[in-house]
């Protein structure tokens, strides 16, 4: 069975399964937030892994649900495209009314290309082995300083932390500024409603003021100042992107700041959570640390930690017997390709030792392949070979208070306690 509480879980299967199929909306926060979006994936994928949605807050839809056909919409640029102008990567993208951000992911080729090329050295096999001793020294401070035998959220003491840590080292920004940038990264995918993080649309317009003056304050210092080895030199000294616009710039520092943020914070929280639920699996760990690799994999396709992506058909376009007309979205859901059975072997199970763990769909195929994957799984490798070095168990002592969106499939708070040493 997926994750989720029991009793919610069987209530959404039969709401699921009651509502005719033509009107079936998998795209709604709630269902995310509370973890039952399952079973409308699994009725999607049995029933019509090529589905058109024609009335949901964000607006008619097709939804793809099956992993093969997910990459085969993923790796067809020609047909479905990214570009922000068309409205970008997510389901909500080009509905709100705003002009819409520029940046890399949002982009097809040639100029995808050329500007993904410039920050890709960051992520580069050479740079990674570079901050790895960071990252551990980080860790291990992160983990030494956690309260033992009292409850505390693992979400703000260690998940948020070592990401904004690492985040604020790649913008070359200080680290007393770590967790602005993750609020803000937060604020970028929030949806605004009555007592979240944002409440309106207009701050939520506000708040990317100050975020975009602080990133320019950088731009200006890194474009007069000699190249370095981070992110925002690296695009003000690219001969592809040096002379960016300004709303181009900034567009690039939110799919930066999100992509180097959601992915790793909430796979870390994810780690523990799927321990717990699945506790062989904990026990086995520990007694094979071995397997963090493994493991490492395993949560990134359990979690799967962004849910969709989303293109626009550029052509009519036949595609699992249904015909895809131009203009229209097309959701690729990750979170339900990654429970593919025709694909992966008893998909709803947490198993850390899989024949083929990297079987995943998270970090998407093709060009638009998740450009610092490899990050995400270095900085979930260390924290755990440093967790299992000093901690026995790490219990979750509470329900999960999950991201109110169909975008981050993440979490706000994961209350935990580790117990004192008898």
């Amino acid at each position: 069975m997926p994750d989720g509480d029991v009793a919610l879980l069987k209530q959404a299967r039969e709401e699921a399964y009651s509502i005719p199929l033509e009107t079936l909306n998998p795209a709604q926060p709630r269902l995310f937030q509370s973890d039952t979006m399952w079973p409308y994936f699994e009725r999607l994928r049995n029933e019509a892994p090529v589905h058109f949605t024609a009335e949901s807050e964000f607006g008619p839809y097709w939804s793809i649900s099956k992993y093969n056909d997910i990459m085969a919409v993923d790796t067809n640029h020609q047909v479905f495209s990214s570009d922000y102008l068309r409205g970008g990567i997510t389901i909500g993208g080009g509905s709100q009314n705003v002009d819409p951000l520029p940046m890399f992911i949002a982009m097809d080729p040639p100029k995808h290309d050329v500007q993904r090329k410039a920050v890709s050295p960051a992520v580069a096999p050479s740079s990674l082995a570079a901050m790895a001793p960071q990252i551990r020294e980080r860790a291990a401070g992160i983990l030494d300083n956690l309260p033992i035998g009292e409850t505390f959220d693992w979400v703000d003491k260690v998940s948020k932390e070592l990401t904004a840590m690492t985040l604020a080292t790649l913008f070359d920004a200080p680290q007393a500024d770590r967790r602005r940038i993750t609020y803000w990264s937060d604020v970028v995918t929030a949806q605004p409603q009555p007592g979240g993080l944002i409440e309106s649309f207009e701050q939520k317009m506000q708040i990317f003021q100050e975020y975009q003056a602080y990133f320019n304050v950088l731009w200006n210092e890194k474009v007069k100042a000699p190249p370095h080895h981070d992110l925002i030199s690296m695009l003000a000294h690219h001969p592809e992107t040096r002379t960016m616009e300004p709303r181009e710039y900034f567009g690039n520092i939110v799919l930066l700041t999100v992509g180097g943020n959601d992915t790793t914070r909430n796979t870390i929280s994810g780690s523990v959570l799927a321990l717990n639920q699945n506790p062989d699996q904990y026990a086995k760990l520990r007694n094979n640390p071995d397997l963090i690799p493994s493991m490492v994999s395993e949560t990134i396709r359990w979690q799967t930690p962004l849910a969709h992506m989303r293109r626009t058909a550029v052509q009519d376009f036949e595609f699992g017997g249904k015909t895809i007309r131009a203009g229209q979205k097309v959701v690729m859901w990750y979170v339900s390709g990654n429970r593919d059975d025709e694909v992966i072997e008893d998909p709803n199970a947490y198993v850390i030792d899989r024949e083929r763990p990297r079987t995943h769909i998270s970090f998407g195929f093709g060009i638009h392949r998740c450009v610092g994957n490899r990050l995400a799984e270095l900085q979930l490798t260390i924290i755990w070979e440093e967790i299992l070095k000093r901690f026995p168990e790490i219990i979750v002592v509470g329900e999960p208070k999950r991201v109110y969106s169909t975008f981050v499939k993440g979490y706000e708070t994961l209350p935990v306690v580790i117990p004192r040493r008898s």
